[in-house]
C-alpha cells in the first residue's frame, strides 16, 4: 500500500497519539509541528504495521521511527533489547542513539547504546551485560555481538533499516539480511531509504510483512531552508584567503568547512586558528574518542569551525551549524547533497558556500540537476565590507562595556583630563589604541589584483614562446611543478607518436583520476614528464607502472629532479643519470588542482 504526502495533514504533535512524556520532550526541543514524513510515518508504527519510508535526509525521519518505537517500548525488570536500529556509519548510529535519548529524556530508566566498530568492546560488552533497551549500531559491529552472544536478538520486537540505500553502497547488505535472518519471526520492521533500488526493494519483499509505503515527494532534493552560493576561486592559498574573508564578513554560528585531504583538514584548522578563531580538525586518523570529544565541544560551543573530509558528511546534527562550505568541490553530487545537509535541517536556516575553480563548473552543472536548484553566484567580500563589519563590531563592544559600571574609570579619565588639559576624547582614542595592541582593527586596501593580472600576462607570453619555439639542445624545458604537486616521468615521448591527450586519458581511465588533477605535461623525444598530485599513492603508482601508451609501458616514476636544466633519463637501476643531447619537443601547461593545495599535503586520503 503505497502513501504518497498530501497537504492538510496533522498539525501537531499531540494529535498523532503520542504518551505524555514523549510530548514533554518535544515540547522541551522545541517542536510542535511533524514533518511531513513524520505526520504519515508515525500512525502505522504505532499501528505495528510493517513500513517503508522514502525521504531525503534532514526531513525528520528519525523521529518518525524513534518516537512510535518509544511510545511502545514494554517495561521489564531488567532492561532486554526491544529495539534494534541497523545504520551505515558510526556518525549516524551517534546521532540516532542521541535522539532516541532526547526524546526519551521523561521515560523512566530507558537505556540506550550505541555499538559501532573503532570503539573498543569492553564497554559495550558491559553495557549489554548491565541491559539496554535500545541497540543502535553499524551492521558489521552488531554481527560481531550476536556470534559473541553478548547481544540476544529473542526480546527484539522492532528493527530498523536506516539509510538503507547507504548500507547498499557500502556493501552491508548482506550482514543485514543476516541480522534479519537471527531476528524473532513476529517483529514489526521499518525501512527508511532516500533511493529504491531493486536490492533494497527484495529485501522488503523478503522480510517485510505486507509492509505500507511512504514517499515524501520533495520539490528539491535539498532544504528550502539553505541558501545556496558558489564562489569561483583557484588555488589552496587563494580558498583560505576568501574562507578567512567569509568568517569576518557573515554571521557565523557554527560552521562546517568541507575538504578533500586529511592532511587539508589539520593545516587549514592551523590557518584558521591563526586568524583568532575556535577551530578543530576531524578526519578518519583522528582516534573515534577524540572525534566525539570534537563534536561535543562544536555542539556545546567551544569550537564555532571543524574543518572536515566527508567522515562528517552523515550522521553530523548539530543545531547550531549556520553554514557549510564545500572548500573542495565533492567527486559527486549525492556528496554535495549530503555535506550541505548538515545545516538548514528541521526548519533552521542554513547557508551553503561551494569554492570553484573555473575548471570544475561542469560539475556545478550536475549538481543544480541533482538538487534542482539555481546556485547563485557570489562576490567576494571586499576590504570595504570587512572594515565596516570589524567598525560595527568594536561600536557594540564599548556599548557592552558601557552597561557595565564604569564609573571607577570615568572617575580616572576626568582626573587625569583635568590634570593634563586633555580632552576626553583624546583620551578615549589612546586608550582605544591601547587596547588594540600591535594588531591594526582594520585591514589595508590591497591593490594587488592589478599586479597579478600584469604577471599573469607576463607568463602567458613567457608560457607561449616556449611551446613556439625549439629549446637549445640539452635545454630543459617547463616551469617548476606547481605547488601541491610532484613530477613524473613516464618513458613514452615524441617518437612514439605520444600527444597530452593519450597521457591523460591513459593516467584518468587507469589510475580514477580526474583530468582536473592531472597538471603540467612535458613531451620529449624519448619520455615525457606528468605533474601529479602530491602525495600519490604506491598501489596507484605501481597501477600506472604497467599501463599503456600507444602500446608501450609507461613505467611511471618519480622524477626528483626534473626541475634541473638538463634533461635526464633512469639507468636500469631506476637512478636518474644525465642524457645528453636529449632534445624537449612539447611542454603543455595544463592547469591542475596544484595550486590548490600547499607542498606538503597529500591529494588522497
Amino acid at each position: 500500500m503505497s502513501q504518497d504526502f498530501v497537504a492538510e495533514m496533522v498539525t501537531d504533535f499531540s494529535e498523532l497519539g503520542l504518551i505524555e512524556p514523549l510530548l514533554r520532550a518535544l515540547n522541551s526541543a522545541g517542536y510542535t509541528e511533524p514533518t511531513p514524513i513524520q505526520a504519515k510515518m508515525i500512525p502505522h508504527v504505532l499501528a505495528g504495521n510493517d513500513v517503508v519510508g522514502q525521504a531525503q535526509t534532514g526531513t525528520g525521519k528519525t523521529a518518525a521511527f524513534a518516537l512510535p518505537l518509544l511510545n511502545q517500548l514494554k517495561p521489564t525488570k531488567k532492561a532486554t533489547p526491544q529495539i534494534l536500529v541497523l545504520a551505515p556509519t558510526r556518525e549516524l548510529a551517534i546521532q540516532v542513539s542521541e535522539a532516541f535519548k532526547s526524546y526519551g529524556a521523561n521515560l523512566n530508566n530507558l537505556r540506550v547504546l550505541p555499538i559501532f566498530g573503532g570503539q573498543e568492546y569492553a564497554g559495550q560488552l558491559q553495557q549489554l551485560h548491565l541491559g539496554v533497551h535500545v541497540v543502535v549500531g553499524t551492521p558489521g559491529r552488531v554481527m560481531d555481538h550476536i556470534r559473541r552472544g553478548s547481544l540476544k536478538l529473542s526480546t527484539i520486537r522492532s528493527i530498523v533499516l536506516d539509510e538503507a540505500d547507504e548500507m547498499l553502497k557500502m556493501g552491508f547488505l548482506e550482514d543485514v539480511e543476516w541480522v534479519l535472518e537471527q531476528a524473532p519471526k513476529e517483529r514489526q520492521i521499518a525501512l527508511f531509504s532516500a533511493t529504491m533500488p531493486d536490492s533494497i526493494r527484495r529485501i522488503a519483499a523478503t522480510h517485510l510483512n505486507n509492509p505500507v509505503e511512504i514517499t515524501i515527494k520533495n520539490k528539491t532534493a535539498t532544504a528550502a531552508t539553505i541558501s545556496q552560493h558558489y564562489l569561483t576561486t583557484n588555488g589552496f592559498n587563494a580558498k583560505r584567503e576568501a574562507l578567512a574573508k567569509i568568517l569576518e564578513a557573515e554571521t557565523v554560528d557554527g560552521m562546517l568547512v568541507f575538504v578533500r585531504t586529511k592532511m587539508q583538514t589539520v593545516e587549514l584548522a592551523e590557518y584558521i586558528s591563526e586568524l583568532g578563531h575556535s577551530v578543530a580538525a576531524l578526519n578518519g586518523d583522528i582516534a573515534q574518542s577524540q572525534r566525539l570529544r570534537t563534536v561535543e565541544q562544536l555542539k556545546s560551543g567551544k569550537l564555532d569551525i571543524l574543518i572536515a573530509t566527508d567522515v562528517a558528511a552523515r550522521g553530523l546534527d548539530v543545531e547550531r551549524v549556520s553554514h557549510v562550505v564545500n572548500f573542495d568541490i565533492p567527486f559527486d553530487t549525492e556528496a554535495y547533497i549530503h555535506r550541505i545537509g548538515r545545516t538548514g535541517r528541521a526548519g533552521r536556516q542554513g547557508r551553503a558556500i561551494l569554492f570553484l575553480t573555473p575548471r570544475e563548473r561542469t560539475m556545478l552543472k550536475s549538481i543544480e540537476r541533482a538538487t534542482r536548484q539555481k546556485i547563485e553566484q557570489m562576490a567576494l567580500p571586499t576590504v570595504a565590507e570587512i572594515n565596516a563589519k570589524r567598525i560595527a563590531a568594536y561600536k557594540n563592544t564599548i556599548s557592552e562595556t558601557l552597561s557595565t559600571d564604569c564609573s571607577f574609570f570615568a572617575g580616572l579619565i576626568n582626573d587625569y583630563c583635568s590634570e593634563n588639559g586633555t580632552s576626553a576624547e583624546l583620551v578615549a582614542a589612546a586608550l582605544a589604541k591601547m587596547a588594540q595592541g600591535k594588531t591594526p582593527l582594520l585591514l589595508p586596501e590591497e591593490p594587488r589584483r592589478q599586479i597579478r593580472r600584469e604577471r599573469t600576462e607576463r607568463t602567458d607570453v613567457s608560457q607561449k614562446r616556449s611551446t613556439e619555439q625549439r629549446p637549445r639542445k640539452g635545454r630543459h624545458v617547463g616551469l617548476p611543478p606547481e605547488e601541491g604537486m610532484d613530477r613524473y616521468r613516464i618513458e613514452v615521448g615524441e617518437v612514439h607518436g605520444v600527444k597530452p591527450g593519450n597521457i591523460v586519458g591513459a593516467i584518468a581511465n587507469e589510475a580514477d583520476i580526474s583530468s582536473d588533477h592531472i597538471g603540467r605535461i612535458n613531451i620529449f623525444e624519448e619520455y615525457s614528464t606528468v605533474d601529479l598530485p602530491y602525495g600519490m599513492p604506491h598501489q596507484v603508482l605501481r597501477l600506472l607502472h604497467g599501463a599503456r601508451i600507444n602500446g608501450r609501458p609507461m613505467r611511471v616514476r618519480r622524477d626528483e629532479e626534473a626541475t634541473q636544466d638538463t634533461p635526464r633519463k633512469f639507468d636500469r637501476s631506476g637512478k636518474n643519470g644525465a642524457s645528453k643531447g636529449q632534445k624537449p619537443m612539447k611542454s603543455v601547461q595544463r592547469k591542475g588542482p596544484g595550486k590548490s593545495r600547499s607542498s606538503a599535503q597529500p591529494a588522497y586520503k
